[in-house]
């Protein structure tokens, strides 16, 4: 079992250790406390309503003064030593989220404005986290341990199931941002998670196709779910297949590189996998992002996202917990910038097909675990 040990940072923000299974690493006071005295917290930024969308918008002028790119020697990730004292105070660690120095929202809880319009805004509530997936300033999330990835989807549910339960909360979003084309503001490897006060206008946009779908067949059937069922009888999209877990590029996929990562039991959220499933899940996942790296002579850019269920009465009951793994890169030396028809119109023009992108992902040669897999690359053209 992954082991957890909370402690508080000097300006009161909560930070909590996750240890791998059968770690003896000591979690003493005397080793967590941060000894920087630094000053207290500010105020939330705000929100403010865009009446043309029906969307919020987070205003966040704080974080133009968050570390941008520092030194291996002056992470701010990184274990404490003697000439770096770090946001983690402990001199080693497996996996660490601690609230976020910079947080686009909170540290204060409460709901968003009710009946908005035009001019209308509020204290941006929530709460933004930051997930370090390793002691080490280098390397990448395809490089950890199948052990370590199964600490981080751990500690993924762990966070997911008590930002649920704080107040106002609508939607959380753990994620990752990786490679400087992304425009990441740390090298050392980690992820972020995002708790909303409101349903964000991705989740919204999902949210009601994947209710209209549920209605129709009188929640006897999900659309994700559907999906992965169409994707696995087609075959010709398909990356991987497990017992609990399957990977994709979807039929219609925007981004050069695409890939869903789908359950095959219906679930909300991270939280909701049972130990079997997030066992499988850290193989596959791991697995997934090697496939990810071995296209190009570099490693690949990318944006990791979990799109789980919202919080909320109408949505939640058709949501379907999944991952959106996006890449803007469609050549070695070539990147997709969103220009006027997916930037201003959100009409998205791929320039690669889904079927050779899923043709190459299977085909790449990743490296070989030494211990025995339960995830395999799907043939090509084969049907579940």
């Amino acid at each position: 079992m992954t082991g957890m040990t909370t402690t508080t940072l000097s300006d009161g923000r909560e930070l909590m250790y996750f240890d791998d299974a059968g770690s003896t690493t000591p979690r003493t006071a005397e080793l967590t406390t941060d000894h920087r005295g630094l000053p207290p917290r500010g105020e939330p930024g705000e929100i403010r309503f865009d009446a043309l969308t029906g969307e919020w918008v987070a205003v966040a002028a704080h974080r133009q003064t968050r570390t941008h790119l520092p030194p291996a020697d002056q992470c701010p990730i990184c274990p404490t030593t003697d000439s770096n004292a770090s946001e983690i105070p402990a001199s080693d660690y497996d996996v660490v989220v601690f609230e976020n120095r910079f947080p686009s929202l909170g540290p204060a809880l409460g709901p968003v404005p009710a009946d908005p319009g035009w001019g209308t805004k509020g204290p941006a509530y929530g709460r933004c986290e930051v997930v370090s997936f390793t002691p080490e300033h280098t390397g990448s999330f395809s490089g950890l341990t199948r052990e370590r990835s199964r600490t981080v989807i751990e500690a993924w549910a762990q966070r997911t199931a008590a930002l649920s339960a704080m107040a106002g909360i609508k939607q959380v979003f753990p994620f990752e941002n990786r490679g400087a084309d992304i425009g990441v503001t740390l090298h050392h490897p980690h992820g972020q998670i995002y708790a909303y006060p409101y349903v964000t206008p991705r989740a919204g946009v999902l949210g009601a196709a994947a209710r209209r779908y549920y209605d129709a067949k009188d929640g006897s059937e999900t659309l994700t779910g559907s999906l992965l069922r169409a994707e696995r009888e087609d075959g010709s999209r398909m990356v991987a297949e497990g017992t609990h877990f399957s990977a994709y590029v979807p039929f219609a996929a925007r981004w050069p590189l695409e890939i869903h990562l789908v359950p095959h039991r219906h679930v909300p959220d991270l939280a909701a996998l049972d130990g079997e499933e997030k066992d499988e899940l850290a193989e596959v996942y791991l697995d997934l992002l090697k496939r990810v790296d071995a296209l190009y002579p570099t490693p690949t850019p990318y944006i990791s996202a979990w799109h789980q269920a919202p919080l909320d009465d109408v949505l939640r009951p058709a949501g379907y917990l999944h991952l959106q793994l996006t890449s803007p890169r469609r050549a070695a030396d070539k990147l997709k910038y969103l220009a006027g028809s997916e930037a201003a119109m959100g009409a998205f023009i791929n320039d690669t097909t889904p079927e050779s992108v899923a043709e190459r992902l299977r085909s790449v040669s990743v490296p070989a675990s030494t211990e025995p897999s339960a995830v395999a690359a799907a043939p090509e053209g084969a049907s579940a």
